[in-house]
């Protein structure tokens, strides 16, 4: 099995997670540039406005970056597919919908796919439909999420186990042991998200990234479980407005009206926390600074294998 880093062409294995219609090219040719694998979220934006992104990004940086399509939360599913084909993106990763028709067209033209997956079914599926690659995401994940709700650290050793193709663990991961211990269980590298709106290069509205850094273990809420339909986000005023609303009833409709890429701008551009949502994931509680990108990367490789050598000389104890 060819490694991660070599499959995708980066340096270190760590992928940045796509990020709806708040995605930047700052950010994503930021991770890049560190050796990591940038990625650019579609959300509900248009092609217009996602080739705008791709074109800044390809002026940030020459390394390897992905796009992102959300297959049933984007209309224009194959108007991206060709945009990404027109702009030669080495790397596609194919999210919330079945990834199994777009992969022999990428493919053709020579683009890596990822698909996100959060059970052994479908990580079967994807592998069977030729994924290069697997992103096995946690209910401990930001944003939207699989109503399974099974845990990263149960997830990634069961997927591992039944799949011969690179697995990336996503969901609760936002350091150096985070990276070792995803490491341990079997993945090939990480994907993150809310660490890395925690960031210098991160063009997110400063009252976000302080939300983070505030944040204590319990200080993220599910919302949308009665429409089956989950996400994951930061307490505030407008999430306890959701929470609400939930409990009076509140139909699918209204749920994706309230929780639509509008609100997440909102709330993570403009940071108006009153009339719109920010994403987070459970690692929040773990969030203590703003660095570069490069700083970030670079202190979790660090510890990671640091935490590696650690272990392997705690087993050579045990074995005295």
């Amino acid at each position: 099995m060819l490694h991660l880093t070599k499959l995708l062409n980066i340096t270190n294995p760590i992928i940045q997670g796509g990020m709806g219609n708040i995605s930047n090219a700052p950010l994503t040719a930021a991770v890049s540039e560190a050796g990591g694998l940038g990625t650019i979220g579609c959300g509900t934006m248009t092609p217009e406005e996602v080739e705008k992104i791709i074109i800044e990004t390809k002026e940030r940086t020459t390394k390897p970056f992905a796009v992102n399509i959300p297959i049933s939360v984007t209309k224009f599913v194959r108007d991206l597919v060709d945009l990404v084909i027109k702009h030669n993106v080495p790397v596609v990763s194919l999210s919330a919908g079945n990834p199994a028709p777009l992969i022999p067209i990428l493919h053709e033209h020579g683009i890596k796919v990822i698909a996100v997956v959060a059970s052994v079914k479908h990580a079967k599926k994807a592998e069977e439909a030729q994924a290069d690659v697997l992103v096995a995401e946690g209910f401990e994940a930001a944003g939207i999420n699989s109503s399974l709700e099974l845990t990263t650290f149960t997830l990634i050793p069961q997927i591992v186990a039944a799949v011969k193709i690179p697995v990336v663990a996503a969901g609760g991961i936002g350091n150096g042991q985070g990276l070792s211990a995803a490491l341990m269980l079997g993945a090939s590298g990480v994907q993150l998200g809310t660490r890395f709106i925690a960031t210098k290069e991160a063009p997110f509205h400063d009252i976000y990234k302080e939300k983070l850094l505030t944040a204590n273990d319990i200080d993220t809420v599910i919302i949308g479980r009665p429409v089956g339909k989950v996400r994951r986000m930061l307490k505030t005023p407008y999430a306890h407005k959701l929470i609400q609303q939930e409990q009076k009833g509140m139909t699918e409709e209204e749920y994706l009206d309230l929780t639509s890429e509008k609100q997440h701008y909102i709330g993570a551009i403009l940071g108006d926390l009153e009339n719109g949502f920010i994403n987070s994931g459970q690692i929040a509680g773990l969030i203590s600074s703003i660095p570069t990108v490069q700083e970030l990367i670079e202190s979790m490789m660090s510890e990671a294998k640091q935490n590696i050598v650690n272990v392997v000389s705690e087993f050579e104890v045990f074995s005295l």
